[in-house]
């Protein structure tokens, strides 16, 4: 998404609404009663005080500093935004300590500091050391951040790592590693040239070297020039690169026979000259941000032959500083590194390599769109949401900490570490954006009927940005227009369809000639037709049935039986299905929960138990996970005879003997669907043996509406839906009051299945 796209009100509002800010420190032990508070401080606490006293290694066993990261600036360089000072640099940490969060479950605090001097910098992040695990320096402007990292890593025994060195310099020698490898390339014998020469530049040179390059083939470019031994204005961190002055003197003269060009400097700097120049199978790394050194399909069409990378997810080969920091900061933090070094980092770098080469999960092909991922020009990095990373990457990081010696907590259990850090991230924060992706590469039309509303607005505008859409707004012009006017909300590319306008009479009379034909033998005569047809949720199905859009998103302003029965009266359910069902998706701390029915079957009878169950199941297999499935009621087993638990033991019957490969088991009450440990002691038959439920069947309408209400008031628990089952084409009816973020996460559900509805 371009940044122009993002707009200033929507960007704002985002850091400003609610809670200021994007972080929160929670509490991660009980604090409900005097008892808890009694132990969390006084007089509890000087228990946890006094072991650390008497033995300071003991606070990674009672704090939560080894799972705590600083992330630390100035604010002397932060992204594109310059020397911006400190307060300004905020929103970027805070952003920063997202990131380590939600892909290695890092707790960070962020720290700007008013510092320039590197010295003052130094004394001040030294006298933090007991607070953290960790120190991750960020946006501190170039030569200033190699004498700060230096000189911390000298005095400090925490893992120090400054990112925009050290994560560009990861992971782009893992692209290096592959590329050359594809090539059949002697790294000590390739030629590199190297635009730009800063932080993440000479940290890139300097890997490279380890890698096996040879500092005689390296030509190096800067603002000024060529760096060269003649040059009298080079940082003491530059000059040991410099070349001598015989050198080719100009970038076109340097990409002459070049094998490896690095750009990490300003955008649009190479022609396709220069490109044409450089030697067979030449390897281009333009990753300057968010405009390259050179386009990538531009030079594409210039070398068949070319294997290249940038800094942008929108083309293969994304160098992407996530990739790398979360998970190297989490295998320094398990084994108490005293250090981030340099055999970590190639570690690190080695086993992104390795992992391209292996086979990619479905997850990440279905989330890029892809049919077959897999190692080659056009895949030498993996995907940022691939799930192995936290894995791969952590494990390598903290083998080579034991193996370079400065782990002080080894790992002894390597089975049982990885399937810890497997766990430290439920699928909740996996299963949006793999669907958020998959819309993304194949977005689809989706018609909005409630388009008169300030919160469908906002949700078209970031529809748009995410680009996961084209919308289609059912309302009047002037009042969508007034109201998208009045708060600064840029609807430029959403086709507004005003219902009232003489340019869509003909299409009414169409509507209504079609509506009618379906219906009339349901009681409609032509007149009712003809006003249903007006009716923005009727219009909107029409247009999905005409195929003049892929989608609806309907109900924000209606009660739900009005907003979903024209869809089942125009579209109608899918051939072989007698009941359509609603599904929420809720996003617990211990990954995603899927219930079922929801909002519509009032009291289902066996066989309709049965049918939810079925489109439940297939629904959830669509976000890429296998349902593990609960048939709930309140008795376990055979425990109690009432209707509700009669119906439920016989819907798991006939579901078990139809499809004996599923995990599903049933009739239990709720808790044991969770408590695998009490079921297996009491149940030990039950099929769901060692896993917990993830999908849950209820018995009827009220209990189901009931969980799922309580569950994400009482636990504050993010929910999608109702997702409707059973449908021949999406559509779904959003909950009155439904927000934008999850109007959003509904339209991607909708393309997505969008894309997979056959005509």
């Amino acid at each position: 998404m371009s940044v122009s796209n993002i707009l200033k009100q929507d960007a704002l509002e985002y850091h400003s609404s609610g809670k200021p800010g994007k972080i929160e420190v929670k509490p991660t032990k009980s604090t409900a009663t005097q008892r808890d508070l009694s132990l969390a401080y006084s007089p509890g606490v000087a228990e946890p005080c006094l072991e650390i006293a008497e033995n300071v290694e003991k606070v990674y066993d009672y704090t939560a500093k080894g799972n705590l990261v600083g992330v630390i600036s100035n604010g002397t360089a932060v992204l594109g935004l310059g020397n911006i000072g400190a307060e300004a640099s905020k929103p970027v940490m805070e952003g920063k300590g997202v990131l380590f969060k939600i892909f290695a479950d890092i707790d960070v605090f962020d720290l700007e500091l008013n510092c320039t001097d590197p010295d003052s910098f130094v004394e001040t992040v030294v006298r933090l050391e007991p607070t953290f695990g960790g120190i991750n320096l960020e946006d501190i402007k170039s030569p200033e951040c190699f004498e700060i990292e230096e000189k911390l890593k000298q005095r400090l025994k925490i893992p120090i790592m400054h990112d925009d060195q050290h994560g560009t310099a990861i992971i782009s020698s893992a692209a290096l590693i592959n590329a050359l490898e594809l090539v059949k390339k002697d790294i000590t014998k390739v030629k590199f040239v190297i635009s730009g020469a800063g932080a993440a530049a000479i940290s890139c040179i300097k890997l490279y070297l380890q890698l096996g390059a040879k500092i005689e083939n390296f030509t190096i470019f800067d603002k000024d020039g060529l760096v060269s031994e003649a040059r009298t204005d080079l940082n003491p961190y530059l000059k040991p690169l410099a070349c001598v002055a015989t050198k080719k003197s100009t970038l076109a003269e340097a990409m002459v026979g070049a094998d490896v060009f690095l750009g990490l400097s300003v955008g649009n700097i190479l022609s396709k000259e220069m490109i044409a120049s450089m030697a067979a199978h030449p390897i281009v790394f333009a990753m300057a941000n968010p405009t390259p050194e050179i386009a990538y399909d531009v030079a594409v069409s210039v070398r068949e032959d070319i294997i290249m990378a940038t800094g942008r997810s929108d083309y293969p080969n994304q160098v992407n500083n996530v990739l790398g920091f979360p998970f190297i900061f989490r295998g320094a933090l398990d084994v108490r590194a005293r250090e981030i070094n340099e055999a970590m980092k190639l570690a690190a770098a080695k086993a992104l390599a390795e992992l391209a080469k292996k086979p990619v999960p479905d997850i990440v092909n279905l989330a890029y769109n892809e049919k077959n991922l897999s190692f080659g020009p056009e895949y030498i990095i993996p995907k940022p949401m691939d799930p192995r990373l936290i894995t791969t990457v952590s494990m390598a990081v903290a083998k080579a900490a034991m193996d370079s010696g400065v782990a002080a907590a080894p790992i002894k259990n390597w089975e049982a570490y990885e399937l810890q850090l497997a766990k430290r991230l439920g699928l909740d924060n996996q299963v949006m954006k793999f669907i958020m992706k998959r819309a993304k590469s194949n977005p689809k039309r989706i018609v909005f009927a409630d388009a008169e509303n300030l919160k469908v607005l906002k949700a078209v505008r970031e529809v748009m940005d995410e680009g996961i859409a084209k919308p289609i707004l059912l309302g009047r012009r002037a009042n969508i227009e007034a109201i998208a006017d009045e708060h600064h909300i840029d609807l430029t590319g959403a086709q507004i369809m005003d219902l009232r306008a003489p340019e869509n009479a003909d299409l009414l009379k169409k509507f209504g000639e079609l509506y009618y034909e379906k219906r009339k033998r349901r009681g409609t005569t032509r007149w009712e037709a003809d006003k249903e047809v007006r009716k923005s949720n009727y219009f909107a199905s029409m247009m999905l049935e005409t195929k003049m859009a892929d989608g609806v998103i309907s109900g924000l302003t209606k009660n739900y039986p009005d907003a979903i029965r024209p869809a089942l009266q125009i579209i109608g359910k899918k051939p072989g299905v007698k009941k359509v069902a609603g599904m929420y998706l809720l996003l617990s701390d211990k990954g995603p929960l899927f219930f079922s029915d929801t909002t519509i079957n009032f009291d289902p009878s066996v066989e309709d138990i049965v049918e939810i169950t079925e489109l439940t199941a297939k629904s959830v297999e669509q976000f890429n996970i296998k349902p593990r499935i609960a048939l709930l009621s309140y008795s376990n087993f055979g425990s109690a005879d009432g209707e509700d638990s009669v119906k439920m033991r016989e819907a798991t019957r006939i579901l078990q003997e139809k499809f004996p490969n599923w995990l599903i088991e049933g009739e239990m009450q709720a808790h044991l669907a969770f408590d695998k440990e009490l079921r297996q002691q009491n149940y030990p038959f039950a099929q769901l043996g060692n896993e917990t439920a993830n999908t849950l069947i209820f018995p009827n309408l009220s209990a189901a509406n009931i969980a799922y209400n309580l569950l994400k008031e009482a636990a504050n628990i993010e929910y999608i839906g109702p997702i409707l089952l059973g449908l021949k084409k999406p559509v779904h009816v959003l909950q009155l009051g439904a927000s934008v973020r999850e109007i959003v996460n509904m339209v991607a559900i909708a393309v997505v299945e969008a894309g997979e509805t056959v005509s």
